[in-house]
């Protein structure tokens, strides 16, 4: 018999918090890469493009059901806060880096308490 996933209301709040979070380091991505200097500094492009796929691919398994997003949302919690530390050092006067800050810490949250009601 076939295992039945139901999506909660919490979980669709972390799947929402990860698209968005996926969504807005995109677009800090290009942001950062038109402003130049410490914003385009390799390490925070890859941590943001980190992010963004972490948060993408956190979402898929909530969606698909599988039995490791617990994991998944686990690491995706832990990128998070590193790439919500890493904006908000750029993010004075710079409301870019201000919602990604904002938006990573939402989706650091979101996550940990997915991962915590899992394990």
């Amino acid at each position: 018999m076939a295992h039945q996933h139901e999506i909660t209301t919490e979980m669709r709040r972390c799947i929402q918090d990860c698209l968005d979070c996926a969504s807005i380091c995109t677009e800090t991505i290009n942001h950062c890469l038109m402003t130049g200097g410490k914003h385009a500094e390799a390490s925070h492009i890859r941590l943001l493009m980190d992010c963004a796929a972490i948060c993408a691919q956190s979402a898929g398994f909530m969606l698909r059901g599988s039995q490791y997003h617990a994991r998944t949302c686990d690491v995706c919690s832990e990128v998070c806060r590193a790439c919500a530390e890493d904006c908000e050092r750029m993010a004075e006067g710079d409301q870019t880096m201000t919602r990604c800050a904002e938006t990573c810490r939402r989706c650091a949250e979101s996550c940990r308490r997915m991962a915590m009601a899992m394990a």
